[in-house]
């Protein structure tokens, strides 16, 4: 014998009920709380009891008593005919790649290192795999993976190979929540590695670095160009600076009478605040960006084409690539390194400074208070006269402690 069917009514539903479990019939349940109401599902299968979401009486989206009972009617025909509710998912139940996603973030930012981490994270999937976020979860095919990939894969990589990783991340997720079945379609080994080639693993932290001798000639020549991509890269290469770094800088963290950028940090990879020495051309390129009135602190000092956001990202990568040059936006750091090394006797740990590198060495790093700003003001004065010498090889002078 059946058990009876709707018997609560639509009016009963917003009505003022006490908490408790009201039942419709058939395992359908509206479960009311102190906070809200929400519609649940009970079945029993093979002994166990289980109690199945089907939404939110609350909110713009709120699941109504007649879309309820659709649900619950659709979970009852999947367990007369021997399958788990659980794997049924209704259509509108699916979240698209984008909405997923940025749940799958928040559920994560806890347990990152910092929050720029998690700003990585959904710069990445929002504009780069942009084109899979209104796509179901569940419909997020090889092919779709394939089309945001294959234009980064070989102009860069390294963007490329982590966007990969974070998209195989989401899904797997999703698959977890039982959103998904099947393999993954980002999934690199047994998969996509034979489907795109493998990458070319450069000898110094896998970004293609222009020689040091060709960066007077270059720098030059990107100084015919007068877009914001071109003096943000300059402004780059004369601090040598993350990409990150540059394009959140704010006009609150400069000080141009004293000639430093403050990086908090929250924005810096190892998680403290960096004081960046300012050369004489880095403040000439601040004052040619700076707004005709005071900037408010909060503004980006190289804003992008959208109000109030900064410059993508990608610009300075595409404008190397427009001058036909190849090298990665990081891979000038690695040219000043090496200028560095084989040019100056400036110390190493100074250059290192001057790249914001983690010490390793746990002695070394409790021995070492200061940041050395006084002498890396002379490394990057030295570094801006080299790029501006016309190929002329800075002497090497006597090294200081």
């Amino acid at each position: 014998m059946s058990r009876p069917q709707n018997k609560l009514k639509a009016i009963q539903v917003t009505a003022d009920l006490k908490p408790g479990r009201y039942s419709d019939g058939g395992g359908l349940y509206l479960v009311v709380d102190e906070r809200r109401r929400r519609w649940v599902f009970r079945y029993t299968r093979n002994g166990k009891t289980t109690d199945l979401g089907l939404g939110s009486v609350n909110g713009m989206k709120g699941v109504t008593l007649k879309k309820a009972r659709q649900k619950a009617e659709i979970l009852r025909e999947a367990l007369a005919d021997g399958r788990d509710p659980r794997s049924v998912r209704l259509k509108e139940e699916i979240p698209s790649f984008g909405d997923f996603a940025d749940k799958y973030i928040e559920s994560m930012r806890a347990g990152w290192r910092n929050e720029k981490h998690a700003k990585q994270w959904e710069m990445t999937l929002k504009e780069y795999a942009g084109r899979l976020r209104t796509k179901p979860v569940n419909e997020i095919t090889t092919d779709d993976i394939l089309a945001v990939l294959q234009p980064l894969w070989a102009r860069v990589p390294e963007t490329a190979e982590r966007l990969r990783g974070r998209i195989e991340s989401v899904l797997d997720a999703a698959k977890a929540k039982n959103l998904r079945s099947g393999e993954n379609p980002a999934r690199w080994k047994g998969h996509l590695k034979n489907l795109l080639p493998s990458r070319k693993r450069l000898a110094r932290g896998h970004h293609a670095a222009l020689p040091f001798d060709k960066l007077p000639a270059f720098v030059s020549q990107l100084r015919e160009r007068k877009a914001m991509a071109a003096l943000a890269l300059e402004f780059t290469i004369m601090t040598a600076a993350r990409t990150g770094e540059v394009i959140g800088a704010r006009w609150g963290e400069i000080d141009i009478a004293g000639g430093v950028w403050i990086v908090p940090s929250e924005r810096m990879k190892a998680g403290k605040e960096h004081r960046v020495p300012l050369c004489s051309r880095a403040l000439q390129i601040l004052r040619t960006v700076m707004p005709p009135d005071e900037p408010k602190p909060s503004a980006f000092v190289f804003p992008g084409e959208r109000a109030g956001k900064p410059l993508s990202n990608m610009a300075m990568a595409k404008l190397l690539e427009r001058m036909d040059v190849e090298a990665t936006v990081h891979g000038f750091r690695s040219s000043f390194r090496d200028w560095a090394s084989e040019t100056t006797g400036f110390a190493h740990q100074t250059v290192e400074q001057a790249l914001a590198h983690t010490i390793q060495n746990k002695a070394e790093a409790a021995y070492r208070r200061g940041d050395q700003l006084a002498k890396r003001r002379e490394l990057m004065a030295a570094w801006q006269s080299f790029c501006e010498s016309g190929g002329v090889v800075v002497p090497l002078r006597q090294a200081t402690a």
